[in-house]
């Protein structure tokens, strides 16, 4: 009995029309029918054996599990299990049906795909959001390439002031060991740690421009293409929908044709909306973000400035002030470096 099954379930095919739906299977009812029967005729755990000698025994130590269990606990059993196997066959036809719909959905986008891609199939196009959404791409591009650069600035200007005190403490070493050339060597020194005290405040002001340019682009821009992303998915969708109901409604129009475009019109609907719904969120997300970017860099473009100037005049007293201005906080001598465990 399995083994026919098992021949057509194997030999079985879906066709599938030019729609996607899947054509009537004519084996189903005897399949069906067959499948329940060798549910019905498989091993039932309550008649199951206990061998008590262990794998080769005789028969003599096999205890019948029938003899142990009442006949109440057998209908219990027999009834749970039922129920289980109910149970287990629902999820199983659930999922079928999820699948099912998802292979469905997913053969109707790639079709409208590839028919754009050819120039056979129409597109659903906003000519006023495109170029918005075409507008943050470009500018995020840019943006990156700002962020790139500063973090290099930062990377060399953090090694220069490394640098600086390395050379302020050997020229006050000297100073003490030289005493032809203690007041020479000292006012190097002091010169090189006023310029280290007044780079690390430099640092603090571009490290803080750098952190608010990579929110901007890596969080902010991300979170807004990742609700165009969302859009572009569900305007493809809706198009390949809409290209199945327009044909649908050029086909016949007998009793089953006329029920698969009622699904269809249905399907397209909720298409429709959840199209139009992410349009909307596409359209709003882009205006919030243009607002927060002009505000965002307003302000960082400004302390960027400041603070380069007021360092490379040597107005410490400036530089001092525009932090404060901007409410940046530097961070202790030797906050950066890590911890003795991290540099196990």
């Amino acid at each position: 009995m399995t083994d026919s099954i098992m021949n057509k379930a194997a030999t079985m095919e879906i066709p599938i029309n030019s729609n996607g739906d899947t054509g009537t299977l004519t084996e189903d009812d005897s399949l069906e029918q067959d499948l329940q029967q060798v549910m019905v005729s498989g091993p039932n755990l309550n008649e199951t054996s206990i061998v008590s000698g262990g794998y080769g025994g005789t028969a003599e130590g096999i205890i019948p599990t029938s003899s142990i269990k009442g006949s109440n606990m057998h209908h219990s059993s027999s009834s749970s299990s039922m129920t289980a196997e109910e149970t287990t066959r629902g999820v199983a036809v659930e999922k079928l049906e999820t699948v099912k719909k998802w292979g469905l959905n997913t053969y109707k986008c790639t079709k409208q795909m590839i028919s754009e891609r050819f120039g056979r199939g129409s597109r659903t196009v906003d000519l006023e959001l495109e170029a918005q959404i075409e507008v943050l791409r470009d500018t995020k591009r840019k943006y990156e390439n700002v962020l790139r650069l500063a973090r290099a600035l930062t990377n060399h200007f953090y090694n220069m002031v490394q640098t600086q005190h390395a050379l302020g403490d050997t020229f006050a070493d000297l100073s003490q060991k030289s005493p032809e050339l203690r007041d020479e060597f000292g006012y190097n020194a002091e010169t090189q740690k006023l310029l280290c005290k007044n780079g690390e405040t430099l640092l603090g002001a571009i490290n803080f421009f750098v952190s608010s340019i990579n929110t901007l682009v890596n969080k902010t821009m991300e979170d807004t293409l990742m609700t165009i992303k969302m859009y572009e998915n569900a305007r493809l969708e809706y198009d390949a929908y809409r290209s199945d109901l327009e044909e649908l409604s050029m086909g016949p129009r007998d009793a089953v044709a006329m029920a698969r475009i009622e699904s269809a019109q249905q399907q397209y609907q909720v298409q429709k909306e959840k199209y139009e719904r992410l349009r909307s969120d596409v359209a709003i997300k882009l205006k919030f973000l243009e607002e927060n970017k002009v505000k965002v860099m307003h302000k960082q473009l400004l302390l960027f400035h400041n603070a380069i100037s007021a360092y490379f005049a040597g107005n410490q007293q400036q530089l001092e002030q525009t932090l404060k201005q901007f409410n940046v906080k530097l961070k202790p001598p030797g906050a950066d470096k890590p911890s003795w465990l991290e540099e196990q």
